[in-house]
């Protein structure tokens, strides 16, 4: 089997076992579609939230724009986190007591005006468009570049895929799609990590690989050789 047929299959496979999970954890009322019901245990709404975060808008564009634009572009990174963590802390608690199911909708209940509920769909659409348009960016260069498709069409069939178990499942079909995509995130994320650590300072955690020796006897840090690598790349330190 070549390599282009096996790509085909494992990309397939993982697409039908999200449908399947959306499926089978389809909304069947209105609280299900939009708040999943309020059962799901908060490891697993963490695990949804984070595969939301390692998303393409993540590490396409994110570490496009770092590598481009150097270490001072590392500012959108921590703004990217830190908005994560302050909705967490600071909305989500209160939407959830509120019983709202829309933040534009707990917005006006809470400070009895239209104008702030007004004010809050404005910013939540253009919010959602901005990180809408990351991520179907983002779809349609994976499937250009790995499936060998253009780009119009890998950006259509990611876009079906996502409407299919979206609408099917609502927000509880999305979330355990989404715990399903934080696990395969998190083996495809770690395992190179680990191994190119293991490699290449002697370390098989790459947080203190990260700051080890090389161990080819040079005596230059894994942090030093990566920030000369991409100079050498061209991008800017």
């Amino acid at each position: 089997m070549d390599l282009k047929t096996m790509t085909y299959l494992v990309v397939g496979a993982t697409f039908a076992l999200y449908m399947f999970i959306a499926f089978r954890a389809r909304a069947g009322t209105t609280g299900e579609f939009y708040v999943a019901g309020k059962g799901v245990h908060p490891v697993l709404n963490g695990m949804a939230t984070g595969a939301d975060w390692m998303s393409a808008a993540s590490f396409i564009s994110m570490a496009g724009l770092i590598a481009f634009k150097g270490y001072d572009a590392s500012v959108f990174l921590m703004g990217w986190t830190g908005g994560y963590c302050l909705l967490a802390m600071l909305l989500a608690p209160y939407l959830r007591k509120y019983g709202k199911f829309t933040v534009p909708e707990f917005i006006g209940d809470r400070y009895y005006s239209n104008t702030a509920r007004v004010v809050a769909v404005i910013c939540l659409i253009v919010a959602s468009l901005t990180y809408v348009i990351g991520q179907m960016k983002g779809v349609g260069v994976a499937f250009s570049r790995f499936l060998e498709l253009p780009y119009e069409v890998g950006l259509g069939v990611g876009m079906v895929i996502v409407f299919i178990y979206a609408v099917l499942g609502g927000m509880k079909g999305v979330t355990y799609t989404q715990i399903a995509q934080y696990c395969v995130l998190i083996f495809a994320y770690t395992v190179p990590a680990v191994f190119i650590s293991l490699q290449l300072t002697d370390n098989p955690l790459p947080q203190l690989g990260l700051g080890a020796q090389l161990n080819d006897g040079s005596g230059m840090f894994l942090l030093e050789k990566l920030d000369k690598t991409l100079v050498d790349l061209g991008f800017t330190q």
